[in-house]
């Protein structure tokens, strides 16, 4: 199988080297579409600003980035719009959410093959905690890193560094980021380490080679299929 790129399929490539996994969460390992953009929605028309068209570009970026660059806001008004999003998803947006069909399955096939399972995401650490222990994941992961609620840590290069500081890895040649948009990739390859792309999320195939994946995985299964060598 060729990917668009005309990168050889990861399928043929022997993964079992990488033994610390690191997940994104919104769309790699729930589904928090539902919560996220109901709580946008909130925040931006009380501001007085248009929800724009394609509301799925909010998936994934830092909260803050996205006001500014999709809905045009300065300094100010992106303090209040996550003011306000925040009130909303930390009652009830986080839990307008899913884990994903056959994600458990992965990840109890992963730790029990000798897999280091950690978690490297944008999203404010204490409410990746929460979700976590609500949808019962908690138990397969050594380490939750995410961004901090004054904003900052927010990017993915920034998390991953915490991620790797705060567990004492330092050899990046057995650490993979797994995630479903771009900002995963980059972000994994700013500190060194590869990354591969999932499908079953918010981004693209398009989005995810273009932005330069080292491996794809089209579902749960298949991702722990490569990861195991099975």
């Amino acid at each position: 199988m060729i990917l668009p790129t005309g990168t050889i399929s990861p399928l043929i490539h022997d993964m079992t080297g990488y033994t610390t996994l690191l997940f994104d969460l919104d769309g790699t390992l729930t589904d928090s579409t539902d919560g996220i953009i109901k709580c946008l929605v909130n925040a931006i028309t009380q501001l007085g600003f248009d929800m724009p068209e394609d509301s799925n570009k909010f998936l994934g970026p830092p909260i803050r980035q996205s006001f500014a660059e999709f809905c045009g806001m300065n300094e100010e008004q992106v303090n209040r719009a996550v003011k306000i999003f925040r009130e909303r998803y930390s009652a009830v947006g986080l839990f307008e959410n899913h884990v994903y069909e056959g994600i458990p399955e992965m990840l109890d096939r992963l730790k029990k093959g000798g897999k280091r399972l950690m978690v490297a995401t944008s999203k404010p650490q204490v409410y990746a905690v929460r979700i976590f222990d609500r949808f019962g994941l908690s138990q397969f992961f050594e380490f939750v890193g995410g961004a901090e609620l004054d904003g900052s840590r927010d990017y993915k290069d920034e998390v991953i560094e915490y991620v790797l500081s705060q567990t004492d890895i330092t050899d990046r040649s057995k650490v993979l980021m797994i995630g479903d948009r771009s900002q995963d990739v980059l972000g994994a390859h700013k500190t060194g380490i590869k990354c591969m792309g999932i499908l079953w999320g918010f981004g693209s195939i398009k989005e995810l080679t273009e932005s330069g994946a080292d491996f794809i995985a089209e579902t749960p299964d298949k991702a722990a299929d490569m990861l195991l060598g099975q």
